[in-house]
């Protein structure tokens, strides 16, 4: 079950890194960089959520109990 969760939890914040990616490629993401040189919320808090899942997934993955 451990194994699951660190999977589940590493895909899902592979896939909060993209859509942060994503966000941050937007227009008007690139105009509000350019403006105030730092890309949108909605981008920061995708990576910074995606980051964390997926550290979180790796470390149940690889240190989780075994059995």
């Amino acid at each position: 079950m451990q194994k699951l969760i660190g999977f589940i939890s590493l895909v899902a914040g592979i896939t909060a890194l993209w859509f942060g990616h994503t966000a941050a490629q937007a227009v008007n993401s690139k105009v509000k960089a350019l403006v105030e040189g730092a890309p949108t919320d909605r981008a920061t808090y995708f990576y910074i959520g995606g980051i964390a899942l997926t550290v979180f997934g790796i470390l149940k993955l690889f240190l989780g109990k075994k059995k």
